[in-house]
């Protein structure tokens, strides 16, 4: 028998997402109303992601281990994020600072965590050069000027469950975790978002820090968190999601991805474009391989162009930048790191 549309569940789901409304998409013709728009989305967006705790938990920071190498110094610390949640990071400071320096939250994607984008290899020694898809962002963030923290996101590498542990390096505990998270009224996206948040009061108490110029980036699952987090936390001056920005319908509803990346009800509030709008006018920069399976580049490109017309409206167009380069999902930063030391 042959499969007719009525048949085909992708056919069904985007039927379904065709009919959404997206309340809060954007329509503002001016900045005050662009500004009203951007206040009801962050505030249901806020509430979508699951509630950030009405009070934080003292950091308590602790230093696990220092080590020097040629032109930075790497601190592993532990930070308390919320009762019984503690993040595990690297700090990377470049050497001889004098003056504070801005700082750089970096968020790896699915692998095997933030051992993975500072250099170090699954038998603890350091890499002669950067390598796999994430390229080592967080040494290239240092190498570029700026102190860079390095955080271990919810279900990856030192922050697994059991389970995960006893399987391979790159496994992660996105399920059940992200899982529990529905389950909770929660999601995961929110539980890692509040990690950066409570990592920027961490770099806030550096001496090394200029607290008031502090960026964020990742790629592919940390480029979700950068995203989200850069809409919700002003603090964040300036951000480069890699392998991430798309459109929900043309990416997470139609191709395959870990449950980390889904907040119920998402497509009847807004779609990422118009999200990025709650970045503006703050600095954000894009960028996409041409081949990337699972965030499909033409769908970047059209997203892109609706987020743009947001920062025209504040005026602000020079401050979102795109790259797309030719590769597939990786983290490029050609053109990326630039326009971060242009506005941080």
């Amino acid at each position: 028998m042959k499969p007719t549309a009525h048949l085909d569940s992708l056919s069904f789901t985007q039927y379904e997402a065709s009919k959404s409304a997206q309340k809060y998409g954007y329509i503002a013709g001016n900045v005050k109303e662009a500004r009203i728009w951007q206040a009801k989305l962050r505030r249901a967006l806020s509430r979508l992601i699951g509630a950030f705790p009405q009070s934080p938990v003292a950091l308590n920071p602790r230093l696990v281990d220092r080590k020097e190498f040629t032109g930075y110094t790497r601190e592993t610390v532990l930070f308390d994020s919320r009762s019984a949640s503690t993040v595990y990071a690297h700090l990377l400071i470049p050497r001889e600072i004098s003056d504070p320096r801005p700082a750089i939250v970096c968020c790896p994607g699915h692998g095997r965590g933030c051992d993975d984008i500072v250099g170090i290899e699954e038998d603890g020694a350091m890499r002669s050069e950067w390598g796999g898809y994430q390229r080592d962002f967080a040494l290239q963030a240092v190498d570029h000027g700026f102190v860079a923290l390095a955080i271990e996101q919810l279900g990856f590498g030192h922050r697994r469950d059991a389970t995960a542990r006893s399987g391979a390096p790159d496994a992660s505990s996105c399920q059940p975790s992200a899982g529990a998270a529905l389950l909770l009224g929660q999601t995961m996206v929110g539980w890692r978002v509040y990690d950066i948040m409570r990592s920027i009061d961490y770099l806030q108490s550096r001496s090394e820090v200029d607290s008031r110029r502090i960026g964020c980036m990742g790629i592919s699952g940390g480029g979700t968190t950068t995203f989200f987090a850069a809409a919700l936390d002003r603090r964040i001056k300036a951000c480069l999601v890699s392998g991430y920005f798309n459109s929900f319908r043309d990416s997470i509803l139609s191709i395959p991805h870990c449950i980390d990346n889904y907040v119920p009800g998402i497509l009847e509030v807004a779609e990422m474009s118009d999200i990025a709008g709650l970045i503006a006018p703050r600095p954000l920069f894009v960028e996409s391989g041409t081949r990337d399976a699972i965030f499909p580049v033409t769908a970047t490109v059209k997203a892109f162009d609706q987020a743009r017309k947001i920062y025209e409206c504040f005026e602000a167009p020079e401050r979102l930048g795109l790259e797309i380069f030719e590769g597939e999902h990786q983290f490029h930063g050609v053109k990326g790191f630039p326009f971060l030391k242009k506005w941080l």
